[in-house]
């Protein structure tokens, strides 16, 4: 009797684990989430830290979960991909984890052996390698941002006694879980080339690595961070065998079962998002999306922070480009209103979100105004609270409000979410700005993640940057979705064979003999055939708010000139 196939997605985000098992057309058919643990220093706000086996543990139950709800046997799962965060995890080259807090332990054998994205310990290393401005600098934008992995173990290394340091494997977080996966210590493409400062044109540079203090890395053929001769995998190429028999018995499915190259989380978004069809005022769109059409689609990809990605056939350098950070929670937790606030959605039945909404329609019709624009004219937000990563690649960049007034109430609490709304998206046009000024020619921005269920700021987007948005099936399963096609993709250009009939064998991998181009359209097509139709939401600004949200621009820009004046002057006067 024939068998379905089906592929599994694991997407480790910042806080939680996330598996779905889904079909070859893309149906999910199951999916399971499980909480990770995130530490933190109580005396430096600049430390979040994680544990690579805490991660794995909520790995394995997710997928367990999905087997045992959907009662899809594990011979059915043909393939599966990863997608992380892009955090630097440690281990010794058995696999051990090695500790990377500041301390007596840090390079010893514990579970605290994660340095999350958001860790912002490595300032002093990444200003060292930003004077270098070395050739590797043009694929990070220009400027290597703190949250990167090389300054990171670069800092490892500055405060790691340093008997210890030869000990220690380097992965950003996804070639982490392939290697726990596979027990095969290949890298991908993708985390290389956009954390580690890995060229594809040229590979690992042996002088920019002198200059910094890391020409230990350089010995051994890089074995430290992976990436010996033919150890460099593009996205859903197979790795090593497949499933390890350890992994497979961890994670409850087959030994051998293919496992695709994975992808930054963020990626996965572009890959789960980017080839969709969509429905505009209920109709489906007749296009059907080619691989070229592709370099028009600007994805982004909604969690924790938002990046922006988009992809074309030759490389485009764009200066701080490589996401605005997400404050809507931040502000609305923090304002002194906010408990009315979750109070009154109670008592409404309503999301706060919704709630607040309805308040500045009401505010926008008692003040007479035609716009929500129009309610917050005078109120101004920038909105980088923590740092800039694009495009100007400012970690110092702090946010500010102008024209605040003595209110502390909810009318107050609603249009500073408002205008919090108007910064991200003004942010975002910043950024697609940028992006065209260098050669990119952006026709639509393809959302996923939280920021998608936000019908007006998705409004605020497609106004602001002047072109329609597309909002994906299910906002926050883009990403898995994408780990998901890594899966298929691994599992559609490696062989099998069986050792008994009607018994799942163990998967030998078979070099990929794909050429780049033909892995890019067998890519493409499997994107085309699992990405479910999204929902076009076109621009419909009035004359009068166009030229209210091009006045917001101008300010917007002006107020990062300003910003960046006078830290000059104050760090001028402090000399």
């Amino acid at each position: 009797m024939p068998t379905d196939s089906y592929y599994i997605g694991i997407d480790v985000g910042t806080g939680s684990a996330r598996a779905s098992l889904v079909k070859k057309d893309g149906t999910v058919v199951a999916s399971s989430t499980y909480d990770t643990i995130t530490y933190r220093d109580p005396n430096d706000h600049r430390i979040f830290e994680q544990s690579t086996s805490n991660i794995w543990v909520s790995i394995s139950a997710a997928i367990k979960d999905c087997l045992a709800t959907s009662q899809v046997p594990p011979s059915e799962v043909k393939g599966l991909g990863f997608d992380a965060t892009c955090s630097l995890a440690v281990s010794d080259f058995d696999g051990k984890p090695i500790i990377v807090t500041k301390g007596d332990q840090l390079g010893q054998y514990g579970d605290r052996n994660v340095i999350l994205w958001a860790d912002h310990r490595a300032e002093k290393e990444a200003g060292l390698i930003n004077k270098t401005k070395s050739e590797v600098l043009n694929y990070v934008g220009g400027t290597m941002s703190l949250e990167m992995e090389i300054p990171k173990i670069l800092w490892l290394k500055n405060n790691m006694d340093p008997s210890l340091f030869p000990q220690c494997q380097f992965f950003d977080l996804p070639d982490f879980l392939t290697y726990r996966a596979t027990s095969s210590v290949t890298r991908s493409a993708c985390s290389l080339t956009c954390k580690c400062s890995y060229v594809p044109s040229s590979g690992w540079n042996a002088k920019f690595f002198g200059a910094i203090g890391l020409e230990d890395l350089c010995k051994g053929n890089y074995q430290q961070i992976g990436a010996e001769a033919g150890n460099l995998l593009t996205a859903g190429r197979p790795v090593g065998k497949g499933l390890s028999k350890a992994a497979a018995e961890e994670l409850g499915l087959f030994e051998g079962t293919p496992v695709g190259s994975g992808l930054i989380d963020a990626y996965a978004g572009w890959l789960g998002t980017v080839a969709a069809r969509y429905k505009e005022d209920g109709k489906l769109s007749e296009v059907v999306p080619s691989l070229e059409e592709s370099k028009h689609r600007l994805a982004a990809v909604a969690g924790t922070s938002t990046c922006h990605l988009i992809q074309s056939p030759k490389g485009v350098f764009v200066d701080g480009v490589w996401g605005p950070y997400r404050l809507i929670d931040f502000i609305l937790t923090t304002h002194p209103a906010y408990s009315k606030l979750v109070e009154l959605g109670r008592e409404q039945g309503k999301n706060i979100h919704t709630v607040l909404q309805e308040m500045l329609e009401k505010l926008r019709v008692e003040n007479k105004f035609e716009t929500l624009t129009e309610l917050t004219k005078d109120l101004h937000m920038y909105p980088d609270f923590h740092g800039n990563r694009s495009p100007i690649a400012d970690p110092r960049m702090r946010g500010s409000f102008v024209g605040l007034e003595l209110d502390s109430g909810l009318s107050d609490l609603a249009r500073k979410y408002n205008v919090t709304l108007e910064a991200i998206a003004l942010q975002t046009r910043h950024i697609v700005d940028e992006m065209n000024a260098r050669g990119h020619q952006i026709r639509s921005i393809y959302m996923s993640g939280g920021q998608a269920k936000n019908r007006a700021l998705m409004q605020l987007f497609a106004d602001t940057c002047g072109v329609p948005v597309v909002l994906p099936f299910e906002h926050s399963g883009a990403v898995v979705l994408g780990a998901a096609m890594l899966g298929r993709f691994a599992a559609e250009v490696c062989q099998t064979s069986g050792t008994e009939e009607g018994e799942r064998g163990v998967t030998y991998i078979a070099p990929c003999s794909l050429s780049p181009e033909e892995q890019g359209q067998l890519l493409w097509k499997i994107m085309t055939e699992m990405t479910p139709v999204g929902t076009l939401v076109a621009p419909s600004a009035s004359m009068k708010e166009k030229k209210l949200l091009e006045a917001k621009y101008r300010i917007f820009r002006e107020s990062i000139e300003i910003q960046q004046r006078w830290r000059k002057e104050m760090d001028d006067a402090s000399k």
